[in-house]
């Protein structure tokens, strides 16, 4: 590859020069490194990839996921594989669908400075002030519905100046709202009962003698529902 193609950054301090058209996952393997931790789907789904980073000529701290987040020249940057920010312990069944049960488990939900930092840095675009603003008023169904697309990066709490974890209170909205809340998923539990009852034990049965090609072949030849 031609020099004229290569451009300057600095991971963990080092300087590197990797290709303009990288995102800065692949620019830190390009770079030589492995990635033990802080990798995971590589598509932005998965929040592992956590990264801070400043660009050249701006003073401004920016985050953002190395999977989805292309390199630049002068750029600064390290990862943040996880965020020190333990989950609350609780057990769902002790809990009400409430704001009690937040404040309870995530007592610090009450120091929302409503600045939209973590509004700001969220990578999923999540209006994440929004949805600590229906927790604080103890609306369990809005933050759940608000927060259903967190990856759970933890880069909202790592710029929350309260110091809050907003996407473990979001996670524990979103297990309430399913256990207490959402609509009775009926089809399911009358699956449930067909296992328990046997119903499916004797083609479970026959697929495990058959080969991995057996399966293969039997997979891709079902019946599927029409999208």
């Amino acid at each position: 590859m031609a020099t004229e193609d290569l451009i300057p950054i600095y991971i963990m301090d080092k300087r590197y020069e990797v290709p303009a058209s990288l995102t800065i996952m692949k620019a830190l393997e390009y770079a030589g490194y492995t990635l033990i931790r802080g990798a995971g789907c590589r598509a932005g789904f998965c929040g592992a990839c956590a990264t801070v980073f400043r660009t050249a000529d701006d003073y401004r701290l920016k985050i953002g996921l190395a999977c989805a987040t292309m390199v630049e020249p002068g750029m600064r940057l390290a990862q943040i594989p996880f965020f020190p920010a333990p989950r609350g312990q609780y057990h769902l069944e002790e809990l009400k669908s409430d704001i009690s049960a937040l404040l309870k488990v995530y007592p610090e939900v009450l120091r929302c400075l409503s600045c939209g930092t973590c509004t700001k840095v969220c990578p999923q675009e999540i209006d994440v002030k929004d949805y600590m603003a229906d927790a604080m008023r103890g609306d369990i169904a809005k933050v759940a519905d608000k927060s259903f697309d967190c990856i759970m990066c933890g880069l909202c709490a790592a710029r929350c100046p309260a110091e809050e974890k907003q996407y473990q209170i979001a996670i524990l909205a979103r297990r309430l709202y399913g256990k207490y809340l959402a609509p009775t998923a009926e089809h399911l539990h009358k699956r449930v009962k067909e296992i328990a009852a046997g119903n499916f034990d004797e083609d479970l049965a026959k697929m495990k003698k058959l080969s991995q090609e057996e399966l293969r072949k039997t997979y891709y030849s079902r019946d599927i529902e029409p999208e």
